[in-house]
């Protein structure tokens, strides 16, 4: 499949740029390739402003978005976007040790069951990482 015209924008293109080097290009290339009809403009607002105005400025190393991610993602008990962001993080040169000391971070403010589940999500990906660093799901 071939990704949506009314996704060749500038700015589009610089976010899927970043989001494929974060998540993968693997993953991100299916979400925009395969994307229904409903979902496009939503795609089109994560990619160009999440992706494409937020993640490229300068105030913040991607390293420390990630672990922000994975701290307000906890919060939000959001496992699926858990695991994608512990998959980002670890592609932005977070280490195992930073990843578990944000989910112990944010247990204390946000609750055992939150922190819980995501820890349970980290530790899966971790391992699936270890077996697939380079783009598996």
């Amino acid at each position: 499949m071939t990704m949506p015209s009314e996704f060749d924008t500038p700015q589009f293109a610089k976010g899927l740029a970043v989001r494929r080097e974060v998540l993968g290009a693997a993953y991100v290339d299916k979400s925009v390739n395969e994307v229904e009809d409903f979902m496009k403009p939503m795609q089109k607002i994560t990619t160009e402003w999440c992706w494409g105005e937020i993640w490229t400025r300068d105030g913040l190393e991607r390293r420390v978005r990630s672990m922000i991610n994975l701290a307000m993602l906890t919060a939000l008990n959001r496992p699926h976007e858990i695991a994608l962001h512990v998959r980002g993080a670890l592609n932005n040169g977070v280490t195992v040790d930073e990843i578990q000391e944000v989910l112990l971070q944010a247990c204390i403010y946000c609750g055992v069951p939150a922190a819980l589940d995501a820890f349970k999500v980290a530790a899966d990906v971790v391992r699936q990482y270890h077996r697939d660093p380079v783009d598996g799901q």
